[in-house]
């Protein structure tokens, strides 16, 4: 599979914004979905995760009852909904994608394919 992510852009802080991935070449069904978000001069932290056939969601502390990840099968396309958004939440965020398996879903290593990023800043 191949991951497109888009929907970046300005916003004002308290405002939102939503995050699209969309896969191409092959269904999610099988596979894992990560959100991973990188700010300057710091290391590409977890925001959240989704496991396609189960329907399993994971969320970051920081962005808990902020941000909610959503699917679209029909589009094979998963979307990070984020809400409240503060300048501490800019960043280039990414999506991610595996095979599901044992590994934890938090740890950018476990995922192999990876899309090519989208800008998110949150203006004061």
């Amino acid at each position: 599979v191949q991951l497109q992510a888009s929907g970046g852009g300005l916003v004002q802080a308290g405002g939102s914004l939503r995050l699209s991935c969309v896969g191409s070449g092959r269904t999610f069904s099988s596979y894992a979905v990560g959100w991973f978000r990188q700010a300057p001069g710091k290391e590409r932290e977890f925001v959240a995760a989704f496991t396609w056939s189960g329907g399993s969601l994971y969320y970051a502390d920081s962005v808990k009852g902020r941000f909610t990840v959503s699917r679209d099968n029909a589009k094979n396309t998963v979307y990070l909904q984020m809400n409240s958004l503060t300048p501490e939440d800019t960043a280039i965020y990414y999506c991610a994608a595996r095979f599901i398996d044992s590994r934890s879903y938090d740890y950018a290593k476990h995922y192999n394919i990876w899309g090519q990023g989208t800008q998110v800043t949150v203006s004061s």
